[in-house]
């Protein structure tokens, strides 16, 4: 068993990853009756009343529609089960995919980048995140258009690990909050940690994995 699950972690990662995304998801809806009307006492609005009528609040509340939907589409797309179940279903679903991150998560994450609470560095992760994500999912995209099915998945899997990026970071903010740490680099930190940490992870479990099957022909 131990040997079966370093070989491949998915049968038991995959739901893990499907739990730790409802519970965190559903601790963000949470906090929805907050920002609308928008309250500039909570966490994130906080001193933000200043930016926030103009530009900045239709970013902010596409964001806040967008995020949801693509963490829970991608749950749905991503769940072999279900697409083995319905497979009908993930064409189209997989085009709302594309097109809710294409056209909504991806641009608002890029406006609100340029008014990250911690400044520059911060910003400047968000916004790698916006760009990457975005790649990934026409990447995908055009994989599927030219029926190169085996490479589709690897560019949504690779956009789903970047989705994931916003439950990340509020663990990290829940760690932090834990261990009392309120340093001024903390945030800046976590928001290239959130996304480049687990994307690093796949790719390099994505290498050890094509070792290995490469070894196994050679043998």
């Amino acid at each position: 068993m131990r040997a079966g699950f370093l070989t491949d972690p998915r049968p038991l990662l995959r739901p893990l990853t499907g739990l730790l995304v409802c519970v965190v998801l559903a601790g963000i809806l949470r906090n929805y009756p907050r920002y609308l009307p928008p309250d500039f006492t909570s966490d994130f609005l906080l001193g933000r009343d200043a930016d926030f009528y103009g530009g900045y609040q239709w970013a902010f509340y596409a964001h806040l529609a967008a995020g949801p939907a693509t963490l829970l589409l991608g749950l749905a797309l991503m769940t072999a089960a279900l697409r083995q179940r319905f497979p009908a279903w993930h064409r189209p679903l997989g085009r709302v995919q594309v097109a809710v991150v294409l056209l909504g998560l991806v641009p608002s994450g890029l406006w609100m980048s340029a008014y990250a609470a911690t400044g520059a560095v911060a910003g400047l992760g968000f916004a790698a995140l916006s760009v990457a994500t975005a790649a990934c999912a026409g990447l995908g995209w055009r994989a599927a258009v030219q029926r190169r099915f085996a490479t589709h998945e690897t560019w949504m899997t690779r956009l789903f690990v970047l989705l994931c990026s916003a439950v990340v970071l509020r663990l990290i903010a829940g760690l932090a909050y834990l261990a009392r740490l309120d340093a001024d680099w903390l945030y800046p930190a976590a928001a290239w940690a959130s996304w480049l940490v687990p994307l690093i992870a796949h790719e390099t479990w994505l290498v050890t994995r094509r070792d290995r099957s490469s070894d196994r022909q050679c043998e």
